[in-house]
């Protein structure tokens, strides 16, 4: 049975529901590269650049540990969603960087809606290339669709519910490749919750809500994602006691618009930039100082 290698990093944490559905409607079996570890952030960062961010670096390692565990590594390449809806260049970069970097078999595909390049188009060419015929490949599109929607409706329902909860909330201002991350948020979330703060993730609302409210801040931003972090902002403020912004150097995406929601905001918050080699003691010092802010406040 051929075996195609999924990335735990950048993407996974948006499409991954839709890759898996998708590979086992065509009875593909999928390796997913474990949690990142140590070993995985050390080999990232054997293969990059200083000016990589943190999160490209753990992509890289595990591109690295899967490329001997399977036939094909699925790499993207993902340019926009129309001209207004960019994203991060490493994004756009990383298809060609693991190319030139493994001696992999990469599967590839694009999207590019300027030039009609959509994910259904992408992976039926992923799926013809795997021996699969156009119309099982259409069928397993829409079969993968409507089965990673459902998923992430029970996410935004969830995260809604407990915006409306009387817990102590704190927002997380977060790309998910960073805060879903095991070696990257995960000693953050853990800390948070040991402590009784109920999180609201800036990921897990309505996209096209958080598009339109992301203008409350910058009307011309044009980075979709940094949209989501910015909507979340303006849509959860009256409803939480705090901000958690959380970016992995050296992010320019965030340096911008992080910097932009920081001096629109008049909630507490706390700016937590991750390069992989902090120690946690001093960021949990940081987080304990939070957390009795917004509590002092609660107490007022």
């Amino acid at each position: 049975m051929l075996k195609v290698g999924i990335v735990r990093g950048l993407f996974y944490y948006y499409d991954s529901d839709i890759w898996k559905y998708f590979f086992k409607y065509l009875n593909i079996k999928c390796v997913v590269s474990p949690n990142t570890n140590r070993e995985i952030m050390d080999m990232g960062t054997l293969y990059s650049n200083d000016e990589m961010c943190l999160a490209m670096k753990v992509y890289l390692g595990h591109v690295c540990y899967l490329k001997d565990k399977c036939d094909y590594v699925l790499v993207p390449r993902i340019d926009n969603y129309y001209s207004n809806n960019q994203t991060c260049t490493n994004f756009l970069s990383v298809y060609d960087i693991v190319r030139n970097i493994f001696d992999v078999k990469v599967l590839g595909y694009n999207i590019d809606l300027e030039k009609g390049d959509t994910l259904k188009k992408g992976l039926v060419k992923v799926g013809k290339k795997l021996g699969k015929g156009y119309l099982e490949c259409t069928k397993a599109y829409r079969y993968a669709l409507k089965k990673a929607l459902e998923v992430r409706k029970k996410e935004i329902i969830k995260n809604e519910k407990k915006l409306n909860g009387r817990k102590l909330k704190v927002l997380i201002v977060s790309h998910p490749y960073n805060i879903y991350d095991a070696f990257i948020g995960k000693e953050i979330t853990d800390y948070l919750e040991k402590n009784k703060i109920s999180l609201i993730y800036s990921d897990k609302f309505d996209r096209k809500v958080m598009n339109k409210l992301s203008k409350e801040i910058s009307q011309d931003l044009y980075f979709m994602y940094s949209k989501d972090n910015l909507g979340s902002i303006v849509y959860a403020l009256d409803k939480i006691d705090g901000i958690i912004f959380l970016s992995a150097f050296p992010c320019a995406l965030d340096s911008i618009s992080l910097e932009l929601a920081m001096r629109k905001v008049d909630k507490p918050y706390i700016t937590l930039v991750l390069d992989g080699t902090d120690s946690f003691t001093g960021i949990e010092t940081r987080l304990e100082s939070f957390v009795d802010v917004i509590r002092g406040n609660m107490n007022d």
